[in-house]
């Protein structure tokens, strides 16, 4: 039987995110000014022919699979590997350390530019509307981010933790991964992520309670 996670950004768009959702049918895209993802309801041929009607002009589809499953016709992959899904639940979750908790971060904050800096993953324009963004800065510059990005009922991801490289060691990406957390657990859910599983942040993860649930396929899409 499947999970709702194994097929999260479905169950987004199709969701919590369907305000930011373009396709119909089968398909759906993330609004591209707010992230690259796209998804399939199965692959099946009529979901693959609604991924293909309704892709943003110009554009990749970033999805994430349950399985390795051939490449659909008419389309090239660019990229393509596995990934690790991660909760926590909340029992395992450590307390919350830091003394200065992270702060809300908004427009002012550079955070395309520490984004571009430290390639925590698929960041746009908007996609700090997905979900709160917090951050420590020092002197009007910023050091360290996180927030929330896929939504499904009963679970938030985590995404975007990046740390510059001038601050690392601080225990800073660890207390806004704990901060955002426990937010979510506060609010009755279950914090999820998603890692490579060449990371080394994965065992920091671990250590903050998250434990792996799946492996998933991403692959980036091209419309040939």
């Amino acid at each position: 039987m499947s999970h709702i996670l194994d097929n999260p950004i479905w169950h987004a768009l199709h969701g919590p995110l369907a305000g930011f959702a373009l396709g119909t049918g089968q398909a759906r895209h993330l609004r591209r000014d707010v992230g690259p993802f796209s998804a399939i309801e199965a692959y099946t041929k009529d979901a693959l022919g609604d991924l293909r009607a309704s892709v943003p002009p110009g554009s990749d589809a970033v999805m994430f699979r349950p399985l390795d499953e051939p490449a659909p016709a008419g389309w090239t992959v660019v990229q393509a590997g596995a990934l690790v899904q991660m909760i926590a639940d909340p029992n395992d979750l450590v307390p919350q350390f830091a003394a200065t908790p992270p702060e809300p971060l908004g427009a002012s904050d550079d955070m395309e530019g520490l984004v571009a800096r430290e390639k925590p993953g698929p960041f746009a324009p908007r996609t700090p509307e997905l979900g709160g963004y917090v951050g420590y800065r020092s002197e009007n510059r910023l050091l360290a981010m996180g927030g929330r990005r896929l939504r499904v009922p009963g679970f938030t991801e985590i995404s975007a933790i990046a740390v510059d490289a001038s601050a690392r060691g601080r225990g800073l990406g660890a207390a806004i991964v704990l901060h955002l957390a426990h937010g979510i657990v506060a609010q009755g859910e279950t914090p999820f992520l998603h890692v490579f599983p060449n990371n080394p942040a994965m065992a920091l993860y671990v250590r903050l309670g998250f434990r792996e649930r799946s492996r998933l396929i991403v692959r980036m899409l091209r419309p040939a």
